[in-house]
């Protein structure tokens, strides 16, 4: 059996990795969705740096600029790992918690 030629290996690497991508953006955008109205049931107002990560995944701002997602996925990968895993009653404050450091991510890469 012969071994794939670099081009077509690179190419399904990419491949992999951009439908990873687009399955995280989407996951995103439903949890923004969520945030949104999370904050309404409570009838509370989002705080201004969570709806700027809000409206940055709403707006879909990302296709715009390039990176933008990459550092996001990455930002995401070490907030997995460093908060404890989202029990119901925790579940919010955790998700509030991840858009003010997608906010605070997107100002220090300049995406804001």
């Amino acid at each position: 059996m012969r071994s794939k030629d670099p081009k077509v290996r690179y190419d399904d690497l990419v491949r992999h990795q951009r439908k990873k991508l687009q399955e995280y953006a989407a996951r995103e955008i439903v949890y923004a969705d969520d945030l949104l109205q999370w904050y309404k049931l409570k009838k509370r107002e989002i705080p201004d740096d969570e709806y700027r990560a809000v409206a940055f995944w709403k707006n879909r701002e990302w296709v715009r600029k390039p990176g933008a997602l990459n550092m996001l996925y990455d930002l995401f990968v070490r907030i997995v790992h460093e908060l404890p895993e989202p029990i119901p009653e925790i579940a919010f404050d955790c998700l509030a918690y991840r858009f003010r450091v997608y906010a605070v991510g997107l100002r220090q890469g300049g995406f804001d």
